[in-house]
């Protein structure tokens, strides 16, 4: 329900045979989602047979958080898995982010963070019809938030994404002043928080 109101048509089996079933008769089909647990096999088992024949993403939905099962899952050819429990905005976002990355589907430049929207095409950033001036050390750091969505990101991982993106030394100060500066551009009236703090663990954009 939740996909079908953000506009995309679903195709949902219940078995890895259903599954393929659906594959070989749709060569259209953009993304899968593959429960690894199914009646009769794994989403391994789907994935495996999607990559014999296409290179439709694939993104895993799994209930187990061990590491032995996400490296499986990028192994078996997965583009992105998401835990179980998760927020529907959280899977709306890698579901975007792994179409965007694929070249799958031309999909929507504009995303909602908040009460603005960030259009990813030209890079900017409206609140209404007024724009939200951000630096380039600010919109690399929003890119990093909207490419995980909904994941909360240690102040290490962030360090180490905006010194692989920018190239340049950013110092953990310096860190909580660019999220300082682009909370306050986000939310300037405070009245709908877009990223907040999550004690002892870092980062988390809404």
């Amino acid at each position: 329900m939740a996909l079908k109101q953000e506009g995309w048509d679903i195709l949902a089996a219940e078995s890895v045979h259903q599954a393929q079933e659906y594959l070989h008769a749709n060569r259209d089909i953009d993304l899968c989602l593959l429960d690894i647990m199914l009646p009769d096999g794994t989403g391994y088992d789907v994935c495996a047979a999607i990559r014999k024949q296409s290179d439709i993403p694939v993104i895993f939905l799994t209930a187990c958080d061990d590491e032995v099962h996400t490296v499986l899952a990028l192994e078996q050819g997965g583009d992105d898995y998401v835990n179980k429990p998760f927020r529907m905005r959280e899977l709306m976002a890698r579901i975007r982010a792994v179409l965007r990355r694929s070249g799958h589907h031309e999909e929507n430049d504009t995303v909602c963070v908040g009460e603005n929207e960030v259009n990813l095409r030209t890079g900017k950033v409206w609140r209404g019809k007024q724009e939200v001036l951000l630096t380039a050390m600010e919109y690399k750091l929003l890119l990093i938030f909207l490419n995980h969505r909904g994941q909360i990101l240690s102040r290490g991982q962030l360090l180490h994404h905006i010194w692989d993106v920018a190239g340049d030394y950013v110092t953990d100060n310096t860190l909580t002043v660019y999220v300082k500066r682009l909370r306050a551009k986000l939310e300037p009236d405070g009245r709908e928080a877009v990223i907040e703090t999550v004690r002892g663990r870092g980062y988390r954009m809404l």
